[in-house]
């Protein structure tokens, strides 16, 4: 393969709240469900469409693994490297001639304080999620077939994952594992070119069907862009500011920088859905938002998570005009959200503010998925930069 025609690999990300799911709401339990997920994850650890599960805002993308290949639909996840499915009934390596397992010593079994294996001196993987859902199993080789935007397919051989044996939680329902994009060293993007974007329309629009996940060296890295660096396998920026319509906000840089102790910092994470900020740089934007919306509409307390901004009225129709929030990022580069990124319609005639204030143990703060709509994120691991472009995502399509 030459450079003139570099591997580029498109698949579509299906949003849980599209047309080809069931549940179309952002609830209390999935907004703390999101909020704790990244707190307690331990880990033993090319153009497509992507469609959003049935419970959260996570988005997913279908490919094919094995031979003969059986469908999947998993979750997308840059806080993490490890590709897995679940094992019988949605995939059987019995049946699949290319199913490799990994030996416990295997120089590709991972080498970390979790490494453990079976009575079979088989290589296994324990992951487990601070909302309770949990997975383990072995670790293998497998080939992943995924389908290009030209009806074709593109093979990928031999790639580590987990076959999950024992799955509990949100993965007994729609999603049949996570595709890991970090940048592990079991990450499928060091397999394809170190490069890869995600491009998320609406988030509540259940008829777009442009969303899309794109892997390999054909990654467009256009818009603006900052560097990130690489720890305990996510993805830290460096957020100098935030905005909002022309007020930039009182916060010292200080809170959003990760510590040499590994403390703090911000995450960009595509399996969280709402944004989280540390204490000190939630509460000047709580005050702002409060200040702003003071006396046009009516607060709504939820107890059960202290400090949520709710209120009576619609986004759509109420919010017309509200000043855009802008994150600040080093060289330059910009997140805008605009009211759709920055408030959920939590019921018929309630919207919150997406941006919680973070109880997150090691990370900082996390800017989830609801403030990456409307943006094409790319990410170079080679070059270590993260870019943002603003964009309809059809409008990528070729």
């Amino acid at each position: 393969m030459t450079d003139e025609n570099p591997l580029r690999l498109v698949t579509g990300l299906i949003h849980q709240d599209s047309i080809l799911s069931s549940d179309h709401s952002l609830d209390r339990n999935n907004v703390e469900r999101r909020r704790t997920r990244r707190a307690a994850f331990i880990t033993d650890e090319i153009q497509a469409n992507m469609v959003a599960d049935d419970r959260g805002q996570a988005f997913l993308v279908n490919f094919s693994i094995g031979r003969p290949p059986v469908p999947q639909l998993v979750g997308i996840d840059t806080g993490s490297d490890l590709l897995w499915v679940q094992f019988h009934p949605i995939f059987d390596p019995s049946k699949s001639s290319t199913y490799v397992d990994l030996s416990y010593d295997s120089p590709i079994c991972p080498n970390s304080p979790q490494k453990k294996c079976n009575h079979l001196n088989q290589c296994i993987y324990n992951a487990s999620y601070a909302d309770g859902s949990t997975t383990s199993g072995n670790l293998a080789t497998e080939d992943i077939v995924f389908e290009t935007s030209d009806q074709g397919t593109v093979t990928v051989s031999s790639v580590v994952f987990g076959c999950g044996h024992s799955n509990r939680g949100r993965f007994d329902r729609q999603q049949s594992g996570i595709l890991g994009l970090s940048a592990g060293d079991q990450s499928i993007v060091s397999r394809l070119g170190s490069r890869f974007s995600y491009c998320i329309g609406d988030l509540f629009d259940p008829h777009y069907t442009h969303n899309q996940l794109v892997l390999g060296d054909g990654v467009k890295m256009e818009g603006s862009s900052t560097p990130f660096h690489t720890f305990n396998g996510f993805y830290y920026v460096t957020l100098e500011g935030i905005s909002v319509g022309e007020t930039r906000l009182d916060i010292n840089p200080e809170v959003f920088q990760r510590t040499e102790s590994g403390q703090g910092g911000v995450v960009m994470d595509s399996g969280t859905t709402a944004t989280f900020l540390a204490k000190d740089g939630f509460d000047p934007l709580s005050n702002e938002i409060q200040k702003l919306v003071r006396g046009y509409f009516q607060q709504v307390i939820y107890r059960t998570i202290p400090g949520w901004l709710c209120y009576k009225g619609r986004v759509n129709e109420d919010l017309r005009g509200f000043p855009e929030l802008t994150f600040h990022f080093a060289e330059g580069a910009d997140l805008v959200l605009d009211p759709n990124s920055l408030f959920v319609q939590k019921n018929e005639d309630e919207f919150c503010l997406a941006v919680l204030e973070s109880n997150l143990k090691n990370i900082g703060s996390v800017i989830g998925i609801m403030a990456q709509q409307h943006y094409n994120v790319a990410y170079d691991l080679i070059g270590k930069r993260a870019y943002f472009q603003r964009i309809d995502c059809e409008l990528l399509e070729d």
